[in-house]
């Protein structure tokens, strides 16, 4: 959109973008008092009018770009209208906050490049969940922590399940002689553990296929999705990179995904078995 009233549109919708949610709010609130006649008014008494609504805000460039694009709006336009347009546009941006991934990291870091730690992200995910949990590893090993939150999850009622990939001598490609899941005993009777067997594997001559996603998903509403397993080295010292998606829909195919594999019958997973 382009024209007076297009640059009205584009002021508004800045204004959505960096204003503080109370600074929206009181500017709309002002607005909203601002009758057609004060726009006859010289621009620099409606912008002390906005500015006083909230005073903090280091910004007294964006009421005078407001109130000259609103000035030069073809037809014009009322306070209400200006407040109900700057209070949409903030909704919007809101929800598209909410929905915006993050980068999450591991290891060493450098510059000022923003990131959140993986080891935070995770006990905060699992510490917020209420519903559901999927989370899927292929090692595990040394995280005590997250068990200790998995254990506070499952005693208020959230549903866990822990896809984990086996040792070779139990149809899996970890070596040693430990599994995945051994790290989670703790919360044996807690959770739901699931394996994926050799017999349902596809090889590629000696090689089998290894599970080898790493995926924790709350709610089915936000997960993380990177590099780190659930071990001590993955989450502090390795050097790993992830990517939180909060966006529903997303998440929830990722998780529909996983469930189909759980089908009876139909999936390649199934219930790890009891005392392995």
């Amino acid at each position: 959109m382009t024209g007076p009233a297009g640059d009205l549109a584009a002021v508004v919708a800045e204004l959505a973008e960096q204003l503080p949610p109370d600074h929206v709010l009181a500017w709309a609130r002002t607005l909203r008092s601002i009758s057609p006649g004060d726009l006859e008014l010289k621009g620099p008494g409606l912008e002390a009018r906005l500015l006083d609504a909230k005073p903090g805000f280091a910004m007294g460039w964006v009421p005078a770009r407001l109130v000259t694009a609103w000035q030069a709006a073809v037809p014009p336009l009322s306070g209400a209208a200006v407040a109900m347009a700057l209070e949409t546009a903030a909704i919007v941006q809101a929800r598209a906050d909410a929905r915006r991934s993050d980068v999450v990291i591991s290891g060493p870091a450098a510059g000022r490049t923003a990131a959140r730690l993986t080891s935070s992200v995770i006990t905060e995910l699992i510490h917020d969940c209420q519903t559901s949990l999927l989370i899927v590893s292929f090692a595990a090993f040394g995280v005590s922590e997250v068990v200790g939150e998995l254990k506070k999850a499952a005693d208020r009622g959230v549903r866990i399940d822990l896809v984990l990939e086996s040792t070779a001598d139990q149809g899996g490609t970890l070596q040693g002689r430990v599994g995945a899941a051994a790290a989670f005993e703790a919360i044996r009777r807690d959770a739901n553990f699931w394996v994926w067997p050799a017999r349902s594997r596809p090889a590629a001559g000696a090689s089998r296929a290894a599970l080898h996603a790493k995926l924790i998903a709350a709610d089915e509403s936000v997960a993380l999705l990177g590099s780190a397993n659930l071990t001590d080295k993955a989450l502090a010292i390795n050097l790993e990179l992830g990517v939180i998606i909060r966006d529903p829909d997303t998440v929830g195919r990722i998780v529909s995904h996983f469930r189909s594999l759980m089908q009876p019958g139909a999936g390649v997973l199934e219930p790890f078995p009891a005392g392995s």
